[in-house]
Protein backbone atom coordinates (compact mmCIF):
# COMPACT_ATOMS: atom_id res chain seq x y z
CA UNK A 1 0.00 0.00 0.00
CA UNK A 2 1.52 3.21 -0.97
CA UNK A 3 1.91 6.28 0.93
CA UNK A 4 -1.25 8.18 -0.26
CA UNK A 5 -3.52 5.16 0.41
CA UNK A 6 -5.50 6.16 3.22
CA UNK A 7 -6.02 9.73 1.20
CA UNK A 8 -8.60 10.49 -1.17
CA UNK A 9 -7.78 10.79 -4.65
CA UNK A 10 -6.58 14.11 -6.18
CA UNK A 11 -7.38 12.62 -9.90
CA UNK A 12 -10.88 10.29 -11.03
CA UNK A 13 -10.79 7.06 -9.73
CA UNK A 14 -10.31 4.43 -12.29
CA UNK A 15 -14.34 3.06 -13.47
CA UNK A 16 -16.02 0.84 -11.25
CA UNK A 17 -16.36 -2.52 -12.22
CA UNK A 18 -18.00 -5.56 -11.00
CA UNK A 19 -15.49 -7.68 -8.81
CA UNK A 20 -14.62 -10.75 -10.69
CA UNK A 21 -15.49 -14.41 -10.21
CA UNK A 22 -12.08 -15.38 -8.41
CA UNK A 23 -13.01 -12.91 -5.48
CA UNK A 24 -16.70 -13.43 -5.36
CA UNK A 25 -15.52 -17.18 -4.59
CA UNK A 26 -13.06 -17.16 -2.28
CA UNK A 27 -14.87 -14.44 -0.54
CA UNK A 28 -16.27 -17.03 2.94
CA UNK A 29 -13.11 -18.62 2.83
CA UNK A 30 -11.11 -15.48 3.52
CA UNK A 31 -14.17 -13.97 5.83
CA UNK A 32 -14.17 -16.93 8.17
CA UNK A 33 -9.84 -16.82 7.53
CA UNK A 34 -10.09 -13.07 9.00
CA UNK A 35 -12.66 -14.35 12.05
CA UNK A 36 -10.23 -16.70 13.16
CA UNK A 37 -7.46 -14.58 13.48
CA UNK A 38 -9.63 -11.79 15.68
CA UNK A 39 -10.94 -14.56 17.40
CA UNK A 40 -7.66 -16.11 18.81
CA UNK A 41 -6.36 -12.63 19.05
CA UNK A 42 -8.98 -9.80 19.28
CA UNK A 43 -7.34 -6.04 18.79
CA UNK A 44 -9.10 -4.23 21.98
CA UNK A 45 -6.80 -1.55 23.09
CA UNK A 46 -7.88 0.03 27.18
CA UNK A 47 -10.87 1.44 27.61
CA UNK A 48 -9.79 5.19 27.05
CA UNK A 49 -13.15 6.39 25.22
CA UNK A 50 -15.28 9.02 25.87
CA UNK A 51 -18.52 6.61 26.27
CA UNK A 52 -20.31 8.37 23.46
CA UNK A 53 -22.98 6.47 21.88
CA UNK A 54 -22.48 4.51 19.15
CA UNK A 55 -24.86 3.00 16.14
CA UNK A 56 -23.92 0.22 13.67
CA UNK A 57 -25.84 -0.63 11.35
CA UNK A 58 -25.34 -4.43 9.27
CA UNK A 59 -25.22 -5.18 5.43
CA UNK A 60 -27.51 -6.17 3.45
CA UNK A 61 -29.16 -9.83 4.41
CA UNK A 62 -27.78 -10.10 7.93
CA UNK A 63 -28.35 -8.87 11.43
CA UNK A 64 -26.90 -8.24 15.27
CA UNK A 65 -25.22 -11.27 14.60
CA UNK A 66 -22.97 -10.08 12.05
CA UNK A 67 -21.78 -6.86 13.92
CA UNK A 68 -21.75 -8.21 17.00
CA UNK A 69 -17.59 -8.56 16.84
CA UNK A 70 -17.73 -4.92 15.78
CA UNK A 71 -20.16 -3.89 19.12
CA UNK A 72 -17.91 -5.71 20.98
CA UNK A 73 -14.70 -4.09 20.04
CA UNK A 74 -16.24 -0.69 20.51
CA UNK A 75 -17.58 -1.26 23.69
CA UNK A 76 -14.21 -2.80 24.60
CA UNK A 77 -12.47 0.87 23.95
CA UNK A 78 -15.33 2.41 26.02
CA UNK A 79 -18.07 3.47 23.62
CA UNK A 80 -21.71 2.87 23.96
CA UNK A 81 -21.85 0.78 20.99
CA UNK A 82 -25.37 -0.92 19.81
CA UNK A 83 -27.02 -2.46 16.39
CA UNK A 84 -29.73 -1.00 14.85
CA UNK A 85 -32.41 -2.71 16.88
CA UNK A 86 -34.07 -3.15 13.71
CA UNK A 87 -33.08 -7.35 13.29
CA UNK A 88 -32.95 -8.55 9.50
CA UNK A 89 -31.45 -6.06 7.17
CA UNK A 90 -34.40 -6.84 4.08
CA UNK A 91 -33.20 -3.44 2.02
CA UNK A 92 -35.19 -0.44 2.64
CA UNK A 93 -39.31 -0.83 2.05
CA UNK A 94 -41.74 1.52 0.61
CA UNK A 95 -40.79 5.01 -0.14
CA UNK A 96 -37.14 5.66 0.41
CA UNK A 97 -38.00 9.15 2.48
CA UNK A 98 -40.53 7.31 4.39
CA UNK A 99 -38.61 4.34 5.54
CA UNK A 100 -35.69 6.39 6.32
CA UNK A 101 -37.88 8.93 8.61
CA UNK A 102 -39.14 5.50 10.40
CA UNK A 103 -35.60 4.65 10.95
CA UNK A 104 -34.12 7.59 12.36
CA UNK A 105 -37.42 7.41 15.19
CA UNK A 106 -35.79 3.94 15.76
CA UNK A 107 -32.45 5.39 16.23
CA UNK A 108 -33.82 8.16 18.37
CA UNK A 109 -35.17 5.91 20.65
CA UNK A 110 -31.98 4.08 20.73
CA UNK A 111 -30.66 7.04 22.02
CA UNK A 112 -32.76 8.50 24.29
CA UNK A 113 -30.95 7.93 27.35
CA UNK A 114 -28.10 9.66 25.90
CA UNK A 115 -28.21 12.81 24.75
CA UNK A 116 -24.73 13.15 23.19
CA UNK A 117 -24.74 13.30 19.01
CA UNK A 118 -23.71 9.79 17.92
CA UNK A 119 -21.13 8.14 15.50
CA UNK A 120 -23.17 6.12 12.96
CA UNK A 121 -21.08 2.93 11.44
CA UNK A 122 -22.43 1.06 8.99
CA UNK A 123 -21.40 -1.87 6.56
CA UNK A 124 -22.46 -2.32 2.85
CA UNK A 125 -25.59 -0.95 2.77
CA UNK A 126 -25.79 -0.43 6.06
CA UNK A 127 -23.14 2.45 5.17
CA UNK A 128 -25.72 3.70 2.75
CA UNK A 129 -28.80 4.06 5.92
CA UNK A 130 -25.61 5.65 8.20
CA UNK A 131 -24.85 8.69 5.72
CA UNK A 132 -28.30 9.43 4.72
CA UNK A 133 -29.45 9.78 8.35
CA UNK A 134 -26.60 11.94 9.13
CA UNK A 135 -27.55 14.20 6.43
CA UNK A 136 -31.31 14.70 7.73
CA UNK A 137 -31.94 18.34 9.52
CA UNK A 138 -33.30 16.72 12.55
CA UNK A 139 -30.78 14.73 12.95
CA UNK A 140 -27.63 15.58 15.27
CA UNK A 141 -24.72 13.10 13.99
CA UNK A 142 -20.83 13.54 15.69
CA UNK A 143 -19.56 11.49 12.69
CA UNK A 144 -20.17 8.58 9.77
CA UNK A 145 -17.80 5.84 9.43
CA UNK A 146 -18.86 3.17 6.36
CA UNK A 147 -17.36 -0.13 5.62
CA UNK A 148 -17.31 -1.80 2.04
CA UNK A 149 -20.31 0.66 1.50
CA UNK A 150 -20.83 1.35 -2.57
CA UNK A 151 -22.38 5.28 -2.29
CA UNK A 152 -20.95 6.36 -5.88
CA UNK A 153 -21.58 3.08 -7.56
CA UNK A 154 -24.24 1.09 -9.07
CA UNK A 155 -26.06 -1.78 -9.06
CA UNK A 156 -24.86 -3.82 -11.88
CA UNK A 157 -21.08 -2.99 -10.23
CA UNK A 158 -21.75 -5.26 -7.28
CA UNK A 159 -22.83 -8.97 -6.40
CA UNK A 160 -25.78 -7.83 -4.10
CA UNK A 161 -28.17 -6.57 -6.79
CA UNK A 162 -30.02 -10.47 -6.71
CA UNK A 163 -29.80 -10.47 -2.91
CA UNK A 164 -31.42 -7.57 -2.74
CA UNK A 165 -34.33 -8.48 -5.22
CA UNK A 166 -34.65 -12.02 -3.40
CA UNK A 167 -35.27 -10.51 -0.03
CA UNK A 168 -37.03 -7.01 -0.91
CA UNK A 169 -39.29 -8.94 -3.66
CA UNK A 170 -38.14 -5.65 -6.25
CA UNK A 171 -35.03 -4.81 -7.84
CA UNK A 172 -33.01 -1.99 -6.57
CA UNK A 173 -34.57 1.13 -8.20
CA UNK A 174 -31.61 3.83 -8.32
CA UNK A 175 -32.62 7.09 -10.41
CA UNK A 176 -30.26 9.46 -11.75
CA UNK A 177 -31.49 12.01 -8.61
CA UNK A 178 -31.11 8.90 -5.84
CA UNK A 179 -27.83 8.01 -7.48
CA UNK A 180 -26.47 12.12 -7.10
CA UNK A 181 -27.91 12.00 -3.45
CA UNK A 182 -26.32 8.86 -2.57
CA UNK A 183 -22.94 10.54 -3.58
CA UNK A 184 -23.45 13.43 -2.11
CA UNK A 185 -21.82 13.39 1.68
CA UNK A 186 -23.00 13.89 4.58
CA UNK A 187 -21.95 17.10 6.26
CA UNK A 188 -20.43 15.84 9.40
CA UNK A 189 -16.85 14.27 9.44
CA UNK A 190 -16.97 11.17 7.34
CA UNK A 191 -14.59 8.10 6.97
CA UNK A 192 -15.16 5.69 4.06
CA UNK A 193 -13.05 1.90 4.58
CA UNK A 194 -12.47 0.41 1.39
CA UNK A 195 -10.76 -3.21 0.28
CA UNK A 196 -9.58 -3.10 -3.44
CA UNK A 197 -10.28 -7.20 -2.44
CA UNK A 198 -13.89 -6.61 -2.09
CA UNK A 199 -15.93 -10.04 -3.55
CA UNK A 200 -19.09 -8.20 -3.61
CA UNK A 201 -18.97 -4.59 -4.63
CA UNK A 202 -16.41 -2.05 -6.54
CA UNK A 203 -13.93 -1.01 -4.30
CA UNK A 204 -13.80 2.48 -6.28
CA UNK A 205 -17.86 2.89 -5.44
CA UNK A 206 -16.52 3.18 -2.02
CA UNK A 207 -14.59 6.42 -2.23
CA UNK A 208 -15.40 9.93 -2.28
CA UNK A 209 -15.93 11.57 -5.87
CA UNK A 210 -14.53 15.00 -4.53
CA UNK A 211 -11.79 15.91 -1.92
CA UNK A 212 -13.35 17.91 1.31
CA UNK A 213 -11.13 18.42 4.90
CA UNK A 214 -13.79 16.54 6.61
CA UNK A 215 -13.52 13.44 4.00
CA UNK A 216 -11.58 10.29 3.51
CA UNK A 217 -11.15 7.23 2.08
CA UNK A 218 -9.28 4.70 3.49
CA UNK A 219 -8.05 1.40 1.96
CA UNK A 220 -7.56 -1.72 4.03
CA UNK A 221 -6.65 -5.57 2.67
CA UNK A 222 -9.84 -7.89 3.06
CA UNK A 223 -12.65 -9.42 1.87
CA UNK A 224 -16.15 -8.34 2.10
CA UNK A 225 -17.95 -10.41 4.24
CA UNK A 226 -15.05 -10.46 6.90
CA UNK A 227 -15.34 -6.63 7.29
CA UNK A 228 -17.23 -6.81 10.07
CA UNK A 229 -14.40 -8.48 12.27
CA UNK A 230 -10.94 -7.03 10.41
CA UNK A 231 -8.54 -6.19 12.40
CA UNK A 232 -6.99 -3.36 10.34
CA UNK A 233 -11.10 -2.32 9.65
CA UNK A 234 -11.42 -2.80 13.69
CA UNK A 235 -7.66 -0.26 13.71
CA UNK A 236 -9.28 2.67 11.30
CA UNK A 237 -12.63 2.38 13.73
CA UNK A 238 -10.95 2.48 17.08
CA UNK A 239 -8.71 5.70 15.45
CA UNK A 240 -11.85 7.50 14.62
CA UNK A 241 -13.95 7.06 17.51
CA UNK A 242 -11.40 8.68 19.51
CA UNK A 243 -11.35 11.55 17.76
CA UNK A 244 -12.79 14.68 19.76
CA UNK A 245 -16.08 15.82 19.10
CA UNK A 246 -14.72 19.65 17.86
CA UNK A 247 -11.26 18.37 16.24
CA UNK A 248 -11.33 15.49 13.85
CA UNK A 249 -8.58 14.92 11.95
CA UNK A 250 -7.85 12.66 9.00
CA UNK A 251 -6.41 9.11 9.55
CA UNK A 252 -2.76 8.62 9.24
CA UNK A 253 -2.16 5.00 8.90
CA UNK A 254 0.71 3.08 11.00
CA UNK A 255 2.20 -0.37 11.13
CA UNK A 256 0.21 -2.66 9.09
CA UNK A 257 -1.91 -0.35 7.38
CA UNK A 258 1.14 1.84 6.18
CA UNK A 259 2.27 -0.90 4.34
Amino acid sequence: MNSNSSMLQSTPAPAAKRPGLFLLGTEPWRAAREFIAWKVKPTHAAAAGDGHPVIIFPGLASDGRAVAPLKAHCRALGYNAMDWGRGWNTGPQGHIDEWLGSLAGDVKTLLAADARPPTLIGWSLGGIYARELAKMKRMRVRQVITIGTPFTGEPDQTHAAWMYRLLSGAKPNLDTALLRRLRTPPGVPTTSIFSRNDGIVAWQSCRHDREHASLQDVEVTGSHLGMGWNKQVMAVVADRLAQPHTGWQRYVASGALAG
